[in-house]
């Protein structure tokens, strides 16, 4: 202790010394140190051979991905719910989720709720769901091995389907053996190995590490060819669903890997199942590059047909099958060598398949070897597939498109959605998408084959269709027929027949614009009693004192009716009003000349009996008179011009009223700016050439007036420009003597007579006989096609003044005169066509003259059966329903179903015109031009259905005229014939007899063809014309409002 103690004390003592030394007692010894190291390095080698050991045993077992992933997979999910969704992401833009119409549901929706439909499901994604794919993964799910457009009828029934691929392999128990052998020897070779239940089927780890490896010797710029590392599972997930099916980055890859995993694992850890449905998948939907005129081309089957001719069920069974005899062997072999060299093919598909034959032969060899030496195939296999060759089909000699069995429903309902998604057919066709019709398609089918037999005489003649103003035996088979049918239901009017005896793509009820004659009277009488009505509101409830003060122009005939009316009858209510103005008398005399359309013309009645008589208006229409009705639309014009709204009168008095100057100065702008805004909203949303063809349609092209308006339009244009814009759009006249006057000589003469600067605007309309403002508006346009109305008015100030300037003068009265009755008949048409475009007229104008009346300006038979819809529906218009349902993406996490939702019905004339109206068309049935079909459709009890319509002939010709009205050449364009109807209270329709062509000069039938061939149809559609049936449709979901 005293030792201790004194080493103590002198430890104390020498603490004032320096104590560098200190430490060196608490140094560890050297061979601490090193053993302490080797403990570290040993940890960190059994730590790396613990994991190695783990690692190797997953990679061979995938035990802990399978475990793990599976529990994480079935939080993935998502269901069906009312409404449209919360919770879902639409995928990008993969060349799969493109093609069926998943990455474009956002786009499609938009537009169809746009367009009155309404989201009646859609499918809500789980938060995990939502958290994944906001990760930009891709939703694991049974994605389907065939899809396309399913279109059924009105009753559930199939009308089309498109399945795309057309062939594939069912499951793949379906697919050879040796098929799936060679696929799994060229691309992934243990992907089905039976060892390994839980395998993850999207990673292959040593052809992955081998990839790898090659990644980082390229990096370094070592020697050696790459090596890929995807799978048969990445690669699906590449092609369907990275954008343009490509691996553009390792971030792409892993993201390929990590959904390829969840997808692999979404049904249980146990995955052969998910690893046969790889392959089945693969071998269904590889993309082998396309082929002009058919398109993209995916999967063994289509690959065989379209690029060898081969038969995809000939080329299993000779795969299949066990024959060896040398025919057989030789049909194995080059079965083999097609399936093998569009597996090969798939890595540069353009190259190998267009201009790489000979570099995908070579490689085909070398694989059947590989295959061979390899034990996929015996020797015998591969020598009869080394000794034969592929022959690509002759696209010339063997067109790839096949065609597709359709009518004309049907290609009205594809064209239908085809605008409603903007896609073209070819798109539509691949959408993921099943859409419910309102057609009836067992009708449908009846009423095309009995159109269609109509061309057989012996058929046509049991008919009735033989006989004056009908066909002859010869004549049949030159006659197209059209034939539609609607029901009114409670939310629009439901297209439950539409088809032809054609199933040629043009629509003649849709599509057409045609002179459909006397169906036009329909419309100058449904304009004439609303005029009624509205002078009823004005004038209906004035006393007979105040409605003797009354001043009306004198030129307004209708005007004056109502008040004397109203002054001598004591019952004041609308009914029976309309009625006595059915029964106003207009003559039927040829014999006077009418000025419109800028000149003076006569017009003819169709049979000569007539020309003596004072029929009443209901009897005009009965018998379907034409000159009652030319009087009645010169009413109309009259009406409009003194009387009607923004009416002119006030431009024809005291030329010396002093306020006359600043009031038509005020006119003019306002009216100008008016007549503008009309003008323009013909021409809105239309291209350049869309606009000048709607402006010249409104013409009646002569060599002067071409020349007015392409000197002004394009005071630029070169002689020769001129030369061929004039004979352009003379191209039909037959007249030689027309031809003779339009030479070069003259064609230059009327280049320089018309020049700029020539004549001013006002001028240069008349000569056109044009609206001048319309034609100012054109030649705007052409220079500044992206213009706003807002543009144009500020643009237009100096010409909407100019336009009305002969308002100012006084000199040439006669000839002021002459232009202002021009002028005010543009413009009083301008107004009753709006009045026609609110009950559906379809075109952007009428042509300016009386001639409307009994057709000149067109229509559409689609267009007069929804004016007689509205007139059976009371006055209300509803609108017109063709698809009553789409359903997207049918069991897949993007599920959209969509109802019809539309618009109330508006009300567009008083429910008192409509039942005139109804009234006087039944008398065109019950005794008129459509009595022949009176009768026709009854009951079961024996009554006959309500039934009227009206009939038109369209004689539609190119006639030149020369000096004096004289009538140099007439040349027949189309004949049509049709009848436009009503049967019962809830249907109604067209039937339209049409024959195009010079052909047509060869007809003289009437429209009593038409309704001949409805009476023959009397049978067919009668069952489903009873009161309640529906047309025997099912019940329509509804959208609650």
């Amino acid at each position: 202790m005293g030792a201790l103690q004194q080493t103590d004390s002198s430890t104390t003592v020498v603490q004032t010394e320096p104590v560098d030394e200190a430490p060196i007692p608490e140094k560890p010894p050297r061979s601490r140190v090193k053993h302490g190291w080797k403990a570290f390095w040993l940890l960190l080698v059994i730590i790396a051979i613990v994991v190695g050991l783990a690692a190797a045993k997953e990679m061979r077992t995938s035990r802990f991905q399978a475990r793990e992933v599976s529990k994480f997979a079935k939080t993935l999910s998502y269901e069906l719910k009312p409404g449209p969704s919360d919770a879902i992401h639409y995928p990008g833009a993969g060349p799969f989720d493109l093609r069926l119409g998943y990455s474009s549901l956002n786009e499609f929706l938009l537009r169809l709720l746009k367009r009155d439909y309404v989201i009646s499901a859609q499918t809500r994604f789980s938060k995990a769901l939502m958290d994944y794919t906001d990760k930009g993964l891709f939703v694991p799910y049974a994605e389907k091995i065939q899809a396309g457009l399913s279109i059924t009828d009105c009753r559930a029934n199939p009308l089309y389907q498109y399945k795309y691929p057309q062939q594939l392999y069912s499951s793949f128990e379906a697919i050879p053996p040796v098929v799936v052998n060679s696929l799994l020897f060229i691309e992934n070779r243990f992907l089905l190995d039976p060892s390994q239940p839980l395998a993850n089927p999207a990673v292959d780890w040593p052809r992955f590490g081998m990839a790898a490896y090659t990644q980082v010797a390229k990096m370094l710029h070592l020697p050696g060819q790459s090596a890929g590392g995807s799978t048969l599972a990445t690669q699906l997930e590449k092609y369907r669903h990275s954008p343009d099916g490509l691996t553009v980055s390792g971030g792409e890859k892993i993201r390929q890997m990590i959904s390829a995993t969840v997808r692999a694992y979404q049904d249980g850890p146990q995955t052969l199942k998910a690893r046969q449905n790889v392959v089945r998948d693969y071998l269904n939907s590889v993309p082998l590059s396309a082929v002009p005129g058919h398109g993209e081309v995916h999967g063994m089957a289509e690959g065989l047909r379209v690029w060898y001719g081969a038969d995809f069920n000939k080329a299993n069974e000779t795969l299949a099958s066990d024959a060896t005899d040398p025919k057989s062997m030789a049909e194995k072999g080059l079965a083999l060598r097609e399936m093998l060299s569009l597996m090969i093919a798939q890595r540069r598909p353009s190259h190998y398949l267009t201009k790489g034959h000979d570099e995908l032969a070579d490689l085909t060899d070398s694989h059947i070897r590989l295959l061979a030496q390899n034990g996929v195939i015996d020797a015998p296999f591969a020598a009869a597939a080394l000794a034969s060759k592929v022959t690509y089909r002759d696209w010339a000699t063997q067109p790839t498109i096949q065609p597709i069995e359709t009518n004309k429903g049907i290609s009205v309902a594809r064209s239908r959605l085809a605008g409603l998604l903007n896609r073209p057919l070819y798109d539509l066709d691949r959408l993921d998408l099943s859409a419910t019709s309102t057609l009836q398609g067992e009708l449908q089918t009846q009423a095309t084959a009995y159109l269609k037999r109509l061309a057989d005489p012996a058929y046509a003649a049991e008919i009735g269709l033989m006989g004056e103003r009908l066909l002859t035996p010869t004549s049949t088979t030159q006659v197209r027929y059209s034939f539609t049918l609607f029901e009114l239901t409670p939310d629009g009017s439901r297209v439950r027949v539409q088809t032809d005896s054609t199933d040629q793509p043009f629509d003649i009820n849709e599509g057409s614009k045609l002179e459909l004659g006397s169906t036009a009277k329909m419309r100058v009488l449904t304009t004439y009693l609303q005029i009624i009505a509205e002078l009823h509101d004005k004038y209906g409830e004035m006393s007979v004192p105040d409605l003797k003060k009354v001043e009306i122009p004198e030129q307004d005939r209708l005007s004056r009716w109502v008040v004397d009316y109203l002054i001598q009858n004591k019952d004041h209510s609308l009914q029976p009003m309309l009625g006595a103005a059915l029964d106003r008398k207009y003559s039927a005399s040829p014999g006077e000349a009418f000025f419109t359309g800028g000149g003076l013309h006569t017009f003819n009645n169709f049979r000569k009996e007539d020309n003596g008589r004072n029929p009443t208006l209901r009897d005009a229409l009965r018998e379907s008179i034409n000159l009652p009705f030319i009087r009645l639309m010169r009413d109309l014009v009259r009406y409009t011009t003194y009387s009607g709204p923004n009416n002119r009168a006030e431009l024809l008095k005291d030329d010396r009223d002093p306020r006359r100057q600043e009031y038509l100065a005020s006119f003019a702008d306002r009216e100008g700016t008016s007549f503008l805004l009309k003008f323009w909203k013909k021409y809105k949303n239309k291209d350049t050439q869309a606009r000048l063809e709607t402006f010249l349609d409104s013409m009646r092209p002569t060599p002067i007036r071409l020349a007015a308006v392409h000197r002004y339009l394009l005071p630029q244009a070169s002689q020769q420009s001129f030369n061929t814009f004039v004979r352009s759009h003379l191209t039909g006249e037959k007249s030689s003597i027309d031809k003779e006057k339009l030479t070069d000589e003259r064609l230059e003469r009327l280049y320089l007579a018309y020049g700029p600067g020539t004549y001013d605007l006002p001028d240069q309309g008349f000569i056109a006989k044009v609206h001048p403002l319309d034609l100012w508006l054109m030649g705007y346009l052409l220079t500044h096609p992206d213009a706003t109305f807002k543009d144009i008015v500020k643009a237009s100030q100096f010409e909407r003044q100019e336009v009305y300037s002969w308002l100012f003068k006084s000199r040439h009265k006669g000839a002021r005169d002459i232009r202002i009755r021009t002028i005010l008949e543009i413009e009083a048409f301008l107004d009753i066509h709006q009045r026609w475009q609110q009950v559906g007229y379809p075109f952007d104008h009428l042509v300016p003259s009386l001639a409307t009346a009994i057709g000149s300006s067109g229509d559409r038979p689609a267009a007069l059966a929804e004016l007689i819809g509205t007139i059976l529906n009371d006055g209300v218009r509803m609108p017109t329903l063709r698809i009553d349902s789409l359903h997207f993406a049918a069991n897949t996490p993007y599920e959209t179903k969509l109802i019809n939702d539309p618009d109330v019905g508006k009300r567009v004339m008083p429910s008192e015109v409509a039942k005139a109206m109804r009234e006087a068309l039944s008398q065109v049935v019950d005794a008129g031009t459509a009595k022949r079909v009176a009768g026709s459709f009854i009951t079961p009890d024996g009554k006959p259905l309500a039934m009227g319509g009206k009939t038109g002939t369209g004689d539609n010709r190119i006639e030149a005229i020369g000096s004096g009205g004289r009538i140099l050449s007439s040349k027949s364009i189309n004949r049509t014939a049709t009848f436009v109807f009503y049967i019962g209270d809830t249907h109604f329709g067209t039937l339209t007899a049409f024959v195009p062509g010079r052909s047509a000069e060869a007809f003289k039938f009437t429209s009593a063809l038409p309704v001949q061939v409805l009476k023959g149809m009397a049978p067919i559609l009668t069952p489903y014309l009873q009161p309640g049936s529906h047309t025997e449709c099912l019940p329509v979901e509804v959208a609650r409002r």
